[in-house]
């Protein structure tokens, strides 16, 4: 027979840690709906979040280079689901609720814009004085507004658990404001894995992809960035002399298994020296409790450094971004002047929210490659 959802919830309470967040105890949806029979509320949440049309938009939004440069490097839908497996494995291992955790990881960057981080800064800009712009604020308003999948209300009406993850996601990239509904002064530890999670997975994995577009070589690395030439001296030791796929993938490997045993270890001596006992003790903690020792924050920085100066601001991903948001500011500025353009829906829509947040919402959504389209269609050309 298969489990019930009582089941399931009778399971995590004999199985997780006591200050994890427990599905039976789920604040609930803002819109009542019959519970699920054979799913937690988190593991139903899950599937409407892989199930959107914001999550399948991600296979083509940029990550760090631009979408179609090459077919091996990220995109920011491979990004979300290795996000998602490290959350999970370190939520496992910390023995917290890894269906919440999970699940907050995949609808992280759901309000990503267009052309990666250079392209929420152009629409941040563009939106100032009418209310802004940043991603993870908008994957809130996309699971709470704009998915319209159901007939009894807008957005996926997920839980307040993973909506609280979404509006506290931060990260070194990312600082949300602080919204009404999630006053408290943290987030759960299954959202706090998450952000961790989103961390681990950018600076490692766009290692290994500025090691394949071969902008980052092996040699340089070993020399100024210590958590690398500790992943590399590590592989060398066990391995010997291997074929460089191998041993990039292996050195990759190595740093991201570094960095999930220091934070699982961290946050447990954390968790031990709190006290705390329950999900709301957690949440009224002075502090987060899911982090790196101080060791690894100091190496981890001098590996973000080192990405900046050497890939993310390299001209061959940083030019041709650059072009490529100029196309979305292009559409922003033609949308404003001429709102007709932007079709049945979005017009219906400047008359509750306004003209911005309907050309921004619109622009939010686009792919990479819908933008380009989208003014060869206004403008005949890219």
């Amino acid at each position: 027979m298969p489990r019930t959802r009582l089941e399931l919830e009778l399971l995590e309470r004999q199985t997780l840690a006591p200050y994890a967040q427990f599905s039976g105890d789920s604040l609930g949806r803002e819109h009542e709906e019959a519970p699920p029979d054979w799913r937690t509320h988190y593991q139903r949440d899950r599937d409407r979040v892989i199930h959107s049309r914001a999550f399948r938009r991600l296979e083509n939004k940029t990550q760090v280079f631009l979408n179609g440069t090459g077919d091996h490097l990220r995109t920011r839908l491979t990004h979300t689901m290795e996000v998602a497996a490290i959350a999970r494995n370190i939520a496992s291992a910390l023995r917290l609720n890894s269906d919440l955790t999970e699940t907050i990881a995949l609808a992280h960057d759901l309000g990503h814009s267009p052309f990666g981080h250079k392209g929420e800064s152009v629409l941040a800009r563009l939106m100032r004085g009418h209310g802004g712009f940043e991603h993870n604020l908008h994957s809130l308003r996309i699971v709470e507004h704009l998915e319209q999948k159901y007939p009894g209300f807008s957005g996926l009406n997920l839980t307040w658990e993973v909506r609280e993850g979404l509006a506290k996601h931060r990260t070194t990239y990312d600082h949300p404001a602080r919204t009404k509904q999630f006053e408290a002064r943290n987030s759960s530890l299954e959202a706090q894995v998450a952000n961790v999670a989103d961390e681990i997975t950018y600076y490692s994995h766009d290692l290994d992809d500025g090691l394949d577009s071969g902008l980052l070589c092996e040699e340089q690395l070993a020399s100024h960035v210590a958590v690398f030439a500790e992943a590399s001296k590590r592989v060398k030791r066990q391995y010997g002399k291997i074929p460089s796929e191998s041993r990039h993938y292996f050195i990759i490997r190595t740093i991201i298994d570094m960095q999930i045993r220091d934070v699982v270890e961290t946050t447990e001596a954390h968790i031990q020296r709190s006290g705390v006992n329950s999900a709301d003790a957690v949440r009224l903690h002075r502090r987060p409790l899911v982090a790196h020792s101080p060791e690894r924050r100091r190496s981890n920085l001098e590996l973000r450094q080192y990405l900046y100066k050497n890939l993310y601001y390299n001209p061959e991903v940083h030019q041709p971004n650059l072009r490529a948001v100029r196309l979305l500011e292009r559409l922003f500025k033609h949308f404003l002047a001429h709102p007709r353009d932007l079709g049945g829906d979005y017009l219906k829509k400047t008359r509750k929210e306004g003209l911005h947040r309907a050309v921004c919402d619109y622009l939010a959504g686009m792919t990479d490659r819908y933008v380009v389209l989208e003014c060869e269609r206004i403008f005949g050309q890219a």
